[in-house]
């Protein structure tokens, strides 16, 4: 059989990868400390969930709209300006299965073959990954942490050439867990919009992030800005997210739609009607404050362990560790903890190409006592390593 040259170039996700592993050795009776996966250990809202056993009950569930069901895109606006600070009318939200997919209607709606398309180093691999198979090349921007790991105006400027055609920016990152300011974020969607050219806004982790939780969708109109319910609300399995776009994008976004995946799933449109009542939003709250913890727990414990985090996290929940120090690669530090220390971790050649070797992701989007273990671990681990070092200089 032959594959598709997209196919064979593809590199693994290695968050997941190193799951596979975690996987086996759980499977050999070792307990795994599982910090690579971006998954809020919370599960979804126990209204959302009460919804769904409702619904379940024999009733047709008929394909909704291509766009999803009216209630949830008026329910969305609502919460755009309710808690986004960005009002926007309802006709320009178009609902998906995940923002993987509201990803795939964009760069489908966007992308022809040789496109140029700029994207921060490091970044999420997924968004890249939707660009190159509509034929773009994706020209990685080195960041590094005096930029927070993020792209700006003089940046963005300063990379256009004849060939670009547009941008993608993720503000809180995956998996540096920064923000770019909003005024730095806007001012650069107006450098690319006074171009002519498009801007796709990854926005899935803003719900989360600490102070003023401002959305680009209402500044910037002519934006495509992605969302989802499953970091915020916890649904990450139950596959819905959404998109903000400009009107003159909603037919293509729904001919695409209609032919993609003819609508999102119809049970969970119904039921995330739940997610937007004040009992909901108040637990949705309280996890994130939740979160907040975490992430005080998890750089507390590091800086005790002598793991440096060049920048500190205020929107998603990752950290982005430094381990030049340690005298590994990235890689090799994320093997070896896995396989001596049984912490799972993922190494920063998943996000792209500068500091590659020299930084890990950790995500605490889980337990308390999970996190607590997995810092004790890895000091363990790490004074071992610095035991062995001292040895073989001696």
């Amino acid at each position: 059989m032959q594959f598709s040259r997209r196919a064979q170039v593809m590199s693994p996700f290695y968050a997941m990868e190193y799951g596979r592993r975690a996987a086996d050795l759980e499977a050999d009776g070792h307990h795994v400390v599982k910090l690579n996966l971006g998954e809020p250990d919370f599960g979804a809202p126990p209204a959302f969930l009460a919804k769904v056993r409702e619904v379940s009950d024999g009733r047709p569930l008929p394909y909704t709209g291509a766009l999803g069901t009216p209630q949830l895109r008026q329910a969305i606006a609502d919460f755009s300006g309710s808690r986004l600070g960005a009002p926007i009318d309802a006709d320009r939200v178009v609902v998906t299965t995940g923002a993987s997919a509201a990803l795939l209607l964009a760069c489908a709606a966007l992308i022809d073959p040789g496109d140029e398309v700029l994207v921060a180093d490091p970044s999420y691999p997924c968004n890249r990954r939707f660009a190159e198979s509509f034929g773009a090349d994706v020209r990685l921007l080195p960041t590094g942490p005096e930029r927070r790991f993020q792209l700006d105006t003089r940046t963005v400027a300063e990379a256009w050439t004849g060939r670009t055609r547009g941008i993608m920016i993720a503000s809180p990152s995956n998996p540096t867990g920064t923000s770019m300011a909003y005024d730095e974020l806007l001012a650069t969607c107006r450098e690319v919009a006074g171009r002519g050219a498009w801007r796709i806004v990854d926005e899935i982790y803003l719900g989360l992030a600490g102070g003023e939780r401002t959305s680009v969708a209402a500044d910037d109109p002519g934006a495509i800005v992605v969302n989802s319910f499953s970091k915020y609300f916890g649904m990450t399995g139950w596959r819905l997210g959404w998109a903000v776009v400009p009107e003159e994008m909603l037919g293509v976004a729904e001919r695409l739609a209609q032919n993609f995946y003819i609508c999102p799933p119809t049970p969970t449109q119904f039921a995330a009607l739940e997610c937007f009542t004040p009992e909901t939003i108040a637990v949705a709250e309280e996890r994130r404050a939740i979160l907040q913890r975490r992430r005080e727990t998890v750089l507390d414990g590091l800086v005790r362990i002598g793991l440096p985090v060049p920048v500190e996290p205020d929107g998603a929940f990752y950290v982005y560790i430094d381990v030049a120090g340690t005298g590994l690669t990235a890689s090799q530090f994320c093997d070896r903890a896995l396989a001596d220390a049984h912490v799972a971790l993922t190494p920063g050649k998943d996000f792209g190409d500068d500091g590659a070797e020299r930084y890990v992701r950790l995500s605490y989007a889980t337990a308390d006592t999970e996190l607590e273990l997995g810092i004790e671990r890895l000091g363990d681990f790490l004074s071992g390593n610095r035991e062995k070092d001292a040895v073989l200089q001696h």
